[in-house]
C-alpha cells in the first residue's frame, strides 16, 4: 500500500541520523512507500569505526536490496577469525562455515566511508530525501506528530517540520536517549578503544588472508587487526579503564598505543613493517543500553539505543537490523494508525533481548575464566560451534543452540573453580579485569 504526506504532514517518517541504522531504517520505510526525509549532521564520506561485519548482514543487505553493490565493492571477505594469545603460542580458528543456521558464512570487512555511502546511497534510489549537513536540533510529540527543529550546518538556516514519527538513528549523540534520559551505562564494560589504520601489516596466510585477528593480551585488553582495503589495515587496542589509565601514564594516546604494540609480542611482529597512515583515535566508555528502546511516536535504531564492545563486531550488522526492524513497525503502525509507545512493546522487547544475549558473552570475555576456554586450541567442537553461531550473528538462534551455549557457560563457571582448561591468563590485580559487579548504575565520565 502506497502512502504520502498528506497535508497535516510533510513527511510521513523522519530518521535523524545517516549512518547503517539510519539509512537502512529509511531505505526499508521508501521500500514500504512512505515519504521519508533523513538528516545526517556529517557530510559523507566520513570516516567511522566498526568495520568488521558479521555474517547475518547478508541478510539486511538482501532486505535493502544491495547485495549486488556491496559484492561490487570488493570489500576484503571474512569467513571468520582467528584468535591468538599474546604471544602467538596459543589460538584457534573461528570459522563461519561451521554454522548451519545462517544463510550465508561469508561476510565483509569494509572501509567505512564507502559502506555506509552504498547504504546512504540506496535510501536516495528508493525515493528517501536525504539531508546532509542538517542536524534535529529539538523535537516534541504530541498526540497527533513529531515535531521537529532542524538546522543546515552550511549555513545556519533552520525550519521546523511535522512528521508522523520519528526515528532516532544518531549513534552515541542519542539525541532521545539524552532528552528522555533512557541511557544506562555498563560498568564492566567501561573500556577504551585507541586504534588508527596502517600500510605494511602483513596478511594472514593460507586460502583466508583476510579474516580479523582477535588477539589477546595477558592481561585483560585485547587486538583487533582487520584489514579494510587492499593497502590498509584497522589496528586497535581496547583496555578497561583502569588498566588504561596504568599504561598511558599521562601519556598521548599515540604513546599509549605504541607502547601496547610493543610489549604484546605477537603485535610487534606483525606491525614491525608497518606505517600509521590516519591520527589515532580513542573512543571512551562505549558500551551502554536503553531503559526503553520506543515511546509515543519514536523509536531508537542501532547505537542510538545500545551498544557493545566491539570484540565480537556486533555493532554494525545489529544497526542494520534493528533499522529493518525499525521499519517494519512503523509501516505496522501506520496501517493501525496507531504510534503508542505500547503499539511498540515487542520491538522494544526484541532489541533488549538481542542486546542482552550478546552482552553475555561479551561481559564473559572480559573475564580470566572465559578466556581460557575461549582460546583454547581444542575446545569441545559441538559447544564452541553453538558459540561461533552466536558469533556469526545468529542471537535467534535454535533451542538446541541455546541449550549448547549454556554449557558452555557452564564450563566457564567451572574453570573458575576446578581448571578444566589450561589458564592462560593472569588472575592478579593488576591484570585489569573488572571486579564482579551489577550491570546497573553508571560510571564516570573521561578516562
Amino acid at each position: 500500500m502506497m502512502t504520502s504526506a498528506n497535508n497535516r504532514y510533510d513527511f510521513d517518517f523522519a530518521v535523524a541520523g545517516g549512518g547503517p541504522a539510519g539509512s537502512s531504517t529509511a531505505t526499508s520505510l521508501g521500500q514500504h512507500g512512505h515519504s521519508v526525509v533523513l538528516f545526517e549532521r556529517e557530510t559523507f564520506p566520513r570516516f567511522h569505526i566498526g568495520e568488521s561485519l558479521l555474517s547475518t548482514a547478508n541478510d539486511a543487505f538482501a532486505a535493502l536490496g544491495v547485495t549486488k553493490q556491496i559484492e561490487a565493492a570488493s570489500f576484503p571477505a571474512k569467513w571468520g577469525a582467528r584468535l591468538f594469545t599474546h604471544d602467538g603460542q596459543t589460538g584457534r580458528y573461528v570459522d563461519f562455515t561451521d554454522v548451519r543456521e545462517v544463510t550465508r558464512p561469508q561476510t565483509y570487512q569494509v572501509c567505512r566511508q564507502e559502506f555506509d555511502r552504498i547504504l546512504l546511497d540506496r535510501a536516495r534510489e528508493v525515493g528517501v530525501h536525504v539531508r546532509e549537513a542538517c542536524n534535529v536540533t529539538g523535537c516534541e510529540f504530541t498526540p497527533d506528530a513529531a515535531i521537529l527543529d532542524v538546522a543546515s550546518r552550511v549555513d545556519g538556516a533552520t525550519g521546523r517540520l511535522h512528521v508522523r514519527a520519528l526515528v532516532d538513528a544518531t549513534g552515541r549523540g542519542g539525541l532521545l536517549a539524552r532528552k528522555f534520559n533512557l541511557r544506562t551505562e555498563e560498568p564492566r564494560l567501561a573500556n577504551i578503544a585507541i586504534f588508527s589504520h596502517y600500510t605494511n601489516v602483513p596478511r594472514l596466510e593460507g586460502p583466508r588472508p583476510d579474516d580479523i585477528r582477535l588477539i589477546a593480551r595477558s592481561d585483560a585488553g585485547w587486538f583487533w587487526l582487520i584489514p579494510i582495503s587492499k593497502e590498509l589495515t584497522s589496528v586497535g587496542v581496547v583496555l578497561p579503564k583502569a588498566l588504561y589509565r596504568r599504561l598511558a601514564n599521562g601519556g598521548s594516546s599515540e604513546e599509549t598505543l605504541n607502547r601496547t604494540i610493543s610489549d604484546t609480542p605477537i603485535v610487534a611482529e606483525l606491525m614491525r613493517e608497518a606505517r600509521r597512515e590516519w591520527p589515532v583515535r580513542v573512543e571512551k566508555d562505549f558500551s551502554y543500553s536503553a531503559s526503553a528502546y520506543a515511546g509515543d511516536r519514536w523509536i531508537l535504531a542501532g547505537d542510538a539505543g545500545s551498544f557493545l564492545d566491539p570484540v565480537f563486531s556486533t555493532g554494525v550488522s545489529i544497526a542494520m537490523e534493528s533499522g529493518i526492524e525499525a521499519a517494519a513497525e512503523l509501516h505496522r503502525a501506520l496501517m493501525k494508525n496507531d504510534f503508542s509507545a505500547s503499539s511498540f512493546a515487542a520491538f522494544s522487547r526484541r532489541q533488549r533481548k538481542r542486546f542482552e544475549t550478546f552482552r553475555r558473552f561479551v561481559t564473559g570475555f572480559y573475564t580470566p575464566q572465559f578466556r581460557d576456554i575461549f582460546f583454547s586450541p581444542e575446545p569441545p567442537s559441538l559447544i564452541f560451534r553453538s558459540v561461533v553461531t552466536m558469533l556469526a550473528g545468529k542471537w535467534n538462534a535454535s533451542l538446541w543452540t541455546r541449550f549448547l551455549n549454556q554449557l558452555f557457560f557452564g564450563m566457564v563457571s567451572i574453570q573458575k573453580r576446578f581448571k578444566i582448561a589450561r589458564s592462560i591468563f593472569r588472575r592478579d590485580r593488576d591484570a585489569g579485569y573488572p571486579s564482579e559487579m551489577s550491570s546497573k548504575g553508571s560510571i564516570a565520565n573521561g578516562a
